[in-house]
């Protein structure tokens, strides 16, 4: 594909401007006041973002208070052209650190960039190795059926939150190894704790650091997330000393075995960051995306059957395609984020220092000129076909792309079918769910709402 707005090659690299280059100015972009626009972000997200590619085009800013320049970009070209660009200068945890920061910890890979960041990423990467996941199917399954066995029958029910506690518990069982009943149970109260007031980021960072007593948004989450680190902290220390550690195929066992390219351990407090990180990048993201699967197949019903007949055959050729098209049609995350370090050249525009150059993801999977009917759900689109390149990256792309995709695809790969061959369901409401947001993702506005209405 060629953009109207991609230069010669150089141009593309996201490089630092030259001497000579013309003074950086941001794309334009709506001329609302900050506050609106930050309004608009928040409570009309997809509204927002399809009148702003139809007025703007494929690249214009959003204009948020406290100077926050978000420049999206929905051109794949250029797309390619910031994941493939100076990390130097585009950094990904410099985006991320202000609002992650304070829940993930400063170690996470999510807010480190340059050697820090490749460091730990290689340290996590072989824990979620295919041969690694596969032993984590029969617990996966568990898990599932024994929370289908808890569906009422006949009454309407949300969803998302059945989905989230599949996945927290798989999360416990799965990455943090934790096999005690009554350590998971309390470690499941402190994750719950922490997700409930996080679920609101802006007005936690409206009362970070004021004196606003006890009782005030920030101070109630910092002493949720001190009470989870210290749950942490503890599993990690005893894991340490556990005689069978080497033998162990859980996600904390790999990672205080991990060993960088000069032979360190990961300390404490890093493994401990990691934990976090995996657990909320990989617990509500694809519980939600597990919610909008059952709600666009329950609203779609010929690929509802054509999906339940592969299943009955043993086929997955039909599942894969739903999985995709899924994270097409609903990603989860509508942006991911680079800080310009340096004025630097996407396409046609140079970008100034400080602004955050974004990837729309939501934008770039409804071009009309990749997908035909875009908005449309149609698993059938990716039956024996791969997505087009930089044209579906519902997990990033390129080194900060995220490390639990491959998890996270086998996850939904397993619960899909559980559910199916366990139940049958019919949708609550005659439409699929509007997309609203919740912190920085898009999930089903009534939770996914189904009916069961047998047991296979």
């Amino acid at each position: 594909m060629t953009s109207p707005l991609a230069g010669p090659a150089e141009d593309l690299a996201g490089h630092q401007a030259g001497p000579a280059a013309p003074g950086p100015v941001l794309p334009d972009g709506p001329h609302h006041p900050r506050i609106v626009q930050a309004w608009l972000w928040l409570k009309k997200p997809t509204w927002f973002l399809d009148r702003c590619a139809r007025t703007y085009g494929e690249v214009f800013t959003m204009r948020l208070p406290l100077g926050n320049d978000l420049v999206h970009v929905a051109d794949p070209d250029l797309v390619k052209a910031v994941f493939g660009g100076n990390n130097d200068v585009l950094r990904a945890g410099e985006a991320n650190a202000a609002i992650l920061e304070p829940l993930l910890g400063p170690n996470s890979v999510l807010v480190l960039d340059g050697p820090e960041h490749m460091r730990q990423r290689k340290l996590i990467l072989p824990a979620f190795h295919g041969d690694r996941m596969r032993a984590w199917d029969s617990t996966i399954r568990d898990v599932t059926r024994a929370e289908i066995a808890r569906w009422p029958d006949g009454t309407p029910f949300a969803l998302r939150p059945r989905m989230q506690s599949i996945t927290l518990d798989v999360i416990v069982r799965v990455v943090f190894g934790v096999e005690d009943s009554a350590r998971r149970d309390d470690l499941r109260r402190r994750i719950v704790a922490v997700t409930r007031l996080g679920r609101n980021p802006f007005l936690l960072f409206a009362t970070r650091d004021r004196k606003l007593g006890p009782h005030a948004p920030w101070a109630r989450f910092i002493r949720a997330r001190d009470a989870l680190y210290a749950a942490l902290g503890a599993q990690i220390r005893d894991r340490r000393r556990a005689p069978d550690l080497e033998q162990r195929s859980d996600v904390l066992s790999q990672l205080l075995l991990a060993r960088d390219d000069e032979g360190r351990a990961m300390a404490d407090d890093e493994v401990r960051d990691e934990l976090v990180t995996l657990l909320f990048a990989g617990h509500e993201t694809t519980a939600t995306s597990l919610a909008w699967s059952f709600d666009l197949l329950l609203h779609h019903p010929r690929a509802l059957d054509r999906l339940v007949a592969e299943l009955d055959g043993g086929g997955s050729e039909y599942l894969d395609a739903t999985i995709r098209e899924t994270l097409r049609v609903r990603p989860v995350v509508a942006i991911v984020d680079r800080h310009v370090r340096e004025a630097t050249r996407i396409g046609g525009h140079l970008v100034p220092a400080g602004a955050v150059v974004c990837p729309n993801i939501y934008l770039v999977q409804r071009r009309e000129d990749l997908y035909e009917d875009p908005a449309a759900f149609r698993p059938e689109r990716f039956v024996g076909r791969t997505p087009p390149t930089f044209g579906w990256f519902p997990f990033g792309g390129g080194i900060r792309r995220c490390l639990g995709a491959s998890f996270a695809t086998f996850e939904m790969q397993i619960v899909l079918p559980e559910v199916l061959r366990s139940v049958t369901l019919r949708p609550a409401s005659p439409r699929p769910a509007r997309i609203r947001r919740e912190a920085v993702t898009f999930v089903p506005h009534d939770g996914a709402r189904c009916v069961v209405t047998a047991r296979r």
